[in-house]
């Protein structure tokens, strides 16, 4: 029935293993010991600005190609409502049961730090009326999300995440499309990834199903754990989801949901494979995906890396699916809608394995030096006429000495370093030093960002003049 050539079925056989949290000190413990009363939170983490530069070029390709793909900003608040979530995600799921950071607020009313966004976007959509214009309506968003999971490699409790999501059209090419762009969003960040696909169908026709997993399981639930046994009591199709090594055993002769699809749904899951057969983009039939939240339905994908060995590293990046129900049980008229959302942590995390690290900003071309107050009061307007033509300039506004100024140039890497003394802040000039060579040469400093630009893109009119080989020092 389904396309074949792209499919690995050596990848069906078993479902992953699961990496099983390291042990890690547990920081508020370790603080309460020792007196110290600021540590981080366990699970919780700072981005450091040397880390800056994998999470902008991150940052800078989702919305690149978010735009590209005529998604449009959604900015959602962290906090919301507790029962959105319980409605939406699953009571009988981990996310809402255990994981989901829930308290009274000062009006009384139960709310939540959002563990995932799409309920919240979903809400959104219902709120400002989304529902009469052009359909569909496409959105994207990126923020953080929280969650009192097992803090373990790429997983913390505070985590951030890029979203997209379309309302209001049930076609299968929707579904293709979503996947399309995340595929192009790794393929320009240079990870190579395949995508895992499933079917879970309606409602209706996984009732069927269920009552068969059930069946299947019921006959060896002396060998389930304690969570397992509740997962397959209260909402049986978790099991598929389940991270017992046990459970992953048995689901490999466990009944699969694609043997369950009613007409309709095979045609849109058919549908979704044809159009990623069409764009080339590679894909592995997994009959174990179902996603963690309870409000997919059809299709439902994650994203892994391509070189994954399946030794229980933590590779999946991003997922998603169809949740064609979610509208409507938020109040809205039945609403058709699809999305994805990706794991900036891993996606970094995977951009550093790979030996990806760009700089936060712009590395500075020029440093500015100054001794003497007369001379910073000038330097501020100076680096400001710099900035704004466009040429990264560092300064240490904060440091007297020469020495300790030009050390600091050397240590950025700047092509040419600004001196400005009280002698020539009286007579309206400044020094221009070429840092490799030491060549030096007074200047109008009126003129200067003009010929400091024209010195960057090695304009042969503007050499150095005669007396520049000499030191030439600055007055302070």
């Amino acid at each position: 029935m389904y396309p074949k050539k792209k499919v690995a079925p050596q990848k069906e056989s078993a479902p992953k293993k699961v990496l099983k949290e390291e042990p890690k000190k547990d920081l508020e413990e370790e603080a309460e010991k020792s007196g110290k009363t600021f540590e981080l939170l366990r699970g919780f983490r700072d981005i450091l600005p040397e880390d800056q530069g994998r999470w902008n070029l991150v940052r800078d390709t989702i919305r690149s190609i978010a735009e590209s793909y005529s998604f449009d900003r959604i900015d959602l608040p962290i906090l919301e409502r507790s029962d959105l979530f319980q409605r939406t995600i699953g009571k009988g799921t981990d996310i809402v049961e255990k994981e989901m950071y829930v308290f009274t607020d000062p009006s009384n009313r139960s709310v939540a730090l959002r563990p995932e966004a799409t309920a919240s976007a979903a809400r959104a959509y219902i709120s400002h009326g989304m529902l009469d214009r052009p359909q569909p309506v496409k959105m994207w968003y990126l923020g953080p999300m929280f969650r009192h999971d097992r803090p373990q490699a790429g997983r913390y409790r505070q985590f951030y995440q890029a979203g997209f999501e379309s309302f209001g059209v049930d076609e299968p090419i929707v579904d293709a499309q979503l996947i399309v762009i995340a595929h192009q969003i790794f393929k320009q960040l240079g990870l190579d990834v395949k995508v895992e696909i499933n079917s879970i169908g309606t409602s209706e026709c996984r009732a069927a199903y269920l009552t068969e997993l059930v069946s299947y399981f019921r006959a060896h639930r002396s060998k389930l754990s304690e969570d397992d046994k509740r997962r397959l009591q209260k909402n049986p199709l978790r099991i598929l989801d389940s991270k017992e090594e046990v459970t992953r055993e048995l689901l490999q002769g466990a009944p699969q949901i694609l043997d369950w699809l009613d007409e309709k749904s095979k045609e849109h899951f058919m549908k979704v494979l044809e159009f990623l057969e069409e764009v080339d983009v590679p894909y592995v039939l997994n009959p174990y995906l179902v996603r963690g939240l309870d409000y997919y339905t059809h299709s439902v994908f994650e994203f892994v890396l391509a070189d994954d060995t399946g030794d229980g590293s933590q590779s999946a990046l991003g997922g998603g699916g169809r949740y064609d129900g979610l509208v409507e049980l938020l109040g809205g008229r039945a609403t058709p809608a699809c999305g994805f959302a990706l794991g900036l942590e891993r996606i970094v995390r995977a951009l550093e394995a790979k030996g990806v690290n760009p700089p936060e900003r712009p590395q500075p071309r020029v440093f500015f030096a100054q001794l003497g107050d007369a001379s910073r009061r000038v330097g501020l307007k100076l680096y400001e006429e710099f900035r704004q033509a466009g040429i990264p300039v560092a300064e240490a506004f904060g440091k007297n000495a020469l020495k300790g100024q030009l050390e600091a140039a050397n240590k950025l890497g700047v092509e040419l370093t600004l001196i400005l003394g009280q002698k020539e802040v009286l007579d309206g000039t400044i020094i221009i030093r070429e840092m490799e060579s030491g060549a030096q040469e007074i200047v109008d400093v009126k003129k200067v960002v003009g010929l400091v630009k024209k010195k960057l893109e090695l304009d042969k009119t503007v050499p150095f003049s005669d007396t520049a080989s000499a030191l030439i020092l600055p007055n302070s």
